[in-house]
């Protein structure tokens, strides 16, 4: 990580979301001078950084001309701005915040010459039909069929830049684009009904009361048994911490735990971490969400490792313990 006077800042946008905060934090735990990019709102956002000695916040509106003014002293950007709702039925906000603002910044960066790392998603994939292999080689990534304008919004931006380098087009001296898997950990609150399902039922298992998840509609998994990749954010972390310190490695890379685990097995690790049996009632998917809804995701994490990332990570046990200690201020 850069550490001289002359290019040694590092922007974070999205910096007060879920993971660009967790990001944020621990940029700055490790002396680097962070800036950065979000909205605040109204709401209670602002605690995700009231731990960070931040060099400046900038407001997207002006994002561009703080660029200009700093571009000598801009180490790398990492970008987690972005609307993250899969549900998000404006698609021209979607366009606005997911395609156009992350495609300026890539043209940015080549132009500037700015390490990029920015964030995709595992919804790239789709129902899976295609598997969960990081290749970016075009013809691989036309094979991926994104079940909504979230996932679309992610592949679109994937498959330009990845064109952008398979053709020899400018691209910045690092760049790399994070397919996050389910993501979980600290620092979710202020996301609402976005928030993982962790986060949401913590408070619930707690309580002793009763987590609702959903049946499925696919006969090959049981009510509950529905799998995903379960990541904790540290996992996220350490892999952008890794990204920094190691320039010469670009690509899309899957950023996931690499081992599908059922939702059932998630509600019992919540309920280890506090001590309660947990108790599981189980209503029908919504209808207008059926059809899109994936029943399998598994990262293929070896293209990472042999890149050279090879810190170990967390199962989903002990996961959701650290998290729920952090949560619970004993972290």
């Amino acid at each position: 990580m850069a550490t001289a006077d002359d290019g040694d800042l590092i922007l974070v946008t999205g910096g007060a979301g879920f993971i660009g905060s967790n990001i944020v934090l621990d940029l700055a735990q490790r002396d680097a001078r962070v800036a950065v990019c979000d909205l605040m709102r109204s709401g209670e956002k602002w605690r995700n950084l009231a731990a960070a000695p931040l060099h400046d916040l900038v407001r997207p509106e002006a994002l561009f001309d703080w660029l200009a003014r700093h571009r000598r002293r801009l180490s790398a950007i990492v970008h987690m701005g972005a609307i993250s709702s899969t549900t998000e039925t404006d698609i021209d906000r979607i366009v606005a915040a997911n395609i156009r603002l992350t495609l300026d910044l890539w043209e940015w960066c080549a132009q500037n010459r700015v390490r990029l790392v920015y964030a995709s998603s595992a919804a790239t994939y789709g129902d899976g039909a295609a598997g969960f292999a990081d290749d970016e080689k075009p013809k691989a990534l036309a094979q991926l069929a994104p079940l909504n304008a979230y996932g679309w919004s992610k592949h679109l931006v994937d498959r330009r830049i990845a064109a952008d380098a398979a053709a020899g087009r400018p691209t910045p001296p690092q760049w790399a684009g994070l397919k996050f898997f389910n993501v979980y950990g600290t620092n979710e609150a202020h996301k609402g009904p976005m928030q993982s399902v962790a986060s949401k039922i913590l408070p619930i298992v707690a309580a002793g009361g009763t987590v609702t998840l959903f049946k499925s509609h696919h006969p090959d998994y049981p009510d509950g048994g529905q799998l995903r990749d379960f990541v904790y954010v540290e996992d996220c972390v350490a892999i952008v911490r890794w990204l920094l310190a190691n320039p010469q490695v670009s690509g899309l890379f899957n950023a996931g735990s690499g081992k599908a685990r059922s939702f059932a097995d998630l509600v019992a690790a919540v309920g280890a971490a506090v001590g309660r049996q947990p108790q599981i009632g189980y209503v029908d998917t919504p209808p207008e969400i059926r059809d899109k809804y994936q029943y399998f995701t598994q990262a293929d994490m070896a293209k990472l490792r042999r890149a050279g990332f090879a810190e170990p990570l967390h199962s989903l046990e002990d996961g959701v313990r650290d998290f729920v200690q952090r949560a619970r201020g004993r972290g």
